[in-house]
């Protein structure tokens, strides 16, 4: 025990009280969130603390998304709020990470001067040293430049405890769709070894996680020394103790037998497959350079649904692309007839700065963007409820995640086919696997209650 002001205290309270805590915000996607807890893991090692809020720590990190233009809106004024935390103390350190860094770097020092470092996704190696600089000399420090190479596979992210854990299996997009800045802001396609990606997911079952989802730009361009995605889907499920297995998200052109094969075959895949199909006319989907035909989204969906029992097909849609016309729109309307997916992700198309989409002279007026959006939205309203209404009455393998928003009485869940239940608790706790037999469906949610 030591006297310290008055008290005594042991080692360990002071060495926790001396430590700096960080705290990180992530907006945008899945990888966003992988990559916050790989910076977590680089913190921690070099005795970094997580704070529970950024008005208790001395590292403020904001993980940004380029991808729509309110992300870019949200993080300056997140921004400018924080400035706050940096006037009351100027030993805090503020930083913005991941594709705004990437994209937006000039004018983020123009116009936040006093954000200290400014790091693209490829230079997160760097972070600990270039916090040091930037305290002890420069006002703040830059590195944006991106990497070839890199694709962080000796590094485990510091995550919290819980049922799913993200694992990044490649990095950057060859596919440069018009609309899309990520080939910019995230580099060229690169591949992690099928070995250390089994490594990591053997840490992830001895960290108690029951589902890993498997992350890519386009996950199944994966391609290692001439191993390819469901050589590597066969790796990960062979590891015992992991239940599940997802990934997201696939490119339909590079959606081959093989892979729907593994799905067929082995029940740790789940039988839910993001397909992202952006647009229904051959026309907007040549402009967005996605490199498939509307005809070839519609076999292979049509093959998924006939091949994989119960697959759930969700998808994301762009409406209001430049040029597009109502008929256009009409051809789209008549896809998701068509597929019926399960859930989609609709978008008013926005232009981004530095894609070739930017450049388009023919845009939609935002009233037009509008309309298309609401009528998409209510379409696939209808196609959600009668998917999960031709559920009533079967018995799903649920997987149980937490309490229900609306009642500690409750659990909530996931079926194979990632849909969520709401259910009564009946001694079960999260990360068990139960049976329930479902009986209603309300939009987006289904009920049920457990069997044996």
């Amino acid at each position: 025990m030591l006297l310290v002001n008055g008290a005594y205290r042991n080692e360990k309270e002071i060495t926790i009280d001396t430590q700096k805590k960080y705290f990180i915000e992530t907006y945008g996607c899945q990888m966003n969130e992988y990559d916050s807890e790989l910076v977590a893991g680089l913190l921690e090692k070099e005795n970094y603390i997580r704070a529970e809020s950024s008005a208790e720590a001395q590292l403020i990190l904001l993980n940004t998304c380029s991808v729509r233009e309110h992300a870019e809106e949200k993080i300056h004024a997140r921004l400018s709020n924080l400035k706050v935390f940096k006037d009351r103390d100027p030993e805090v350190q503020i930083g913005v990470l991941g594709c705004m860094a990437q994209n937006l770097k000039e004018e983020l020092l123009e116009s936040k001067p006093y954000v200290d470092v400014i790091l693209g996704p490829d230079s997160y190696r760097r972070l600990p040293g270039m916090l040091s600089k930037s305290k002890d000399s420069s006002p703040n420090t830059i590195d944006t430049k991106l990497s070839r190479m890199e694709v962080y596979e000796d590094l485990f992210p510091a995550r919290r405890e819980g049922i799913n854990a993200w694992v990044s299996i490649m990095r950057g997009c060859d596919k440069f769709c018009t609309f899309c800045i990520v080939p910019f802001t995230r580099g060229r396609e690169r591949s992690r070894s099928i070995s250390s990606v089994v490594e990591e997911v053997r840490q992830i079952k001895e960290d108690g996680f029951k589902e890993v989802t498997l992350l890519g730009q386009n996950v199944n361009s994966f391609n290692h020394e001439g191993h390819r995605f469901h050589e590597l889907l066969l790796e990960v499920a062979n590891i015992d103790g992991i239940d599940r297995i997802r990934y997201t998200s696939p490119h339909p052109q590079d959606f081959d037998d093989d892979l729907l094969r593994i799905h067929t075959k082995n029940k740790k895949i789940c039988n839910h497959i993001h397909f992202p199909l952006q647009a229904g006319s051959d026309s907007v989907l040549h402009r967005m350079n996605r490199t498939y035909t509307r005809q070839h989204f519609l076999d292979m969906a049509r093959r998924m649904r006939a091949e994989i029992p119960g697959v759930a097909l969700s998808t994301d849609m762009i409406v209001g692309f430049p040029g597009e016309t109502e008929a256009d729109f009409q051809e789209t309307l008549d896809v998701m007839r068509q597929v019926q997916f399960d859930t989609a992700f609709t978008f008013k198309y926005s232009p981004r700065p530095g894609t070739k989409a930017a450049e388009f002279q023919d845009s939609v007026p935002d009233g037009e963007k509008q309309d298309r959006l609401e009528r998409m939205i209510a379409l696939q309203k209808e196609h959600t409820l009668f998917r999960n209404k031709a559920l009533i009455g079967a018995t799903e393998e649920i997987l149980v995640e937490k309490n229900s928003k609306k009642s500690k009485k409750q659990h909530q869940g996931r079926t194979r086919s990632n849909k969520i239940v709401i259910f009564d608790k009946a001694g079960e706790k999260p990360g068990d696997i139960v049976n329930v037999k479902i009986t209603d469906a309300q939009g987006i949610t289904l009920f049920g209650h457990i069997v044996n």
